[in-house]
């Protein structure tokens, strides 16, 4: 199995957005480090924005949480 790193690269290479959604995402969620977590959520938010994905509000309270984005209320 590739690593993470190298699925990000490929889906990137072969603008699958979709793929970029979850890749990121899963990113988010397997490091312990808040920040690169953020990191990590802000680009699959706007990748999720993109494609109108239905994650994209689920994405956005996850950024809220941490201060990352405004309040959505």
């Amino acid at each position: 199995m590739k690593s993470l790193d190298a699925q990000i690269l490929a889906a990137h290479d072969a603008c699958d957005i979709g793929a970029l959604i979850g890749l990121y995402t899963q990113a988010a969620d397997e490091t312990a480090d808040i920040d690169a977590a953020c990191f990590y959520l802000t680009h699959a938010y706007v990748f999720a924005l993109e494609l109108g994905s239905p994650v994209t509000m689920s994405l956005r309270k996850r950024l809220t949480k941490h201060g990352r984005e405004p309040n959505a209320d």
